[in-house]
């Protein structure tokens, strides 16, 4: 089953921790935003999205480091601010 999480990633030092754990999963993970699809695992991909916007991320897999960061990096922890 594809799970979808919404998070923020505003800095690059985020987006570099967020590829890193994402290549440490065995299963593909696909983050969107507007109709652009980009590849977890590529740190020039998701370089290349607007980190100041919310971003959605689809994975089909179980990793408990990738839970647990897509928990700390969730948007609503931004919004609620």
């Amino acid at each position: 089953m594809m799970k979808q999480r919404k998070i923020m990633l505003p800095t690059i030092a985020e987006a570099k921790a967020f590829v890193a754990v994402a290549m440490k999963c065995d299963f593909d993970i696909n983050v969107f935003y507007n109709r652009v699809i980009i590849d977890a695992k590529s740190i020039l991909g998701v370089l290349s999205l607007d980190l100041r916007r919310v971003l959605t991320v689809e994975y089909d897999g179980e990793n408990e480091d990738l839970e647990a960061f897509l928990n700390e990096k969730a948007a609503s922890k931004y919004n609620a601010a």
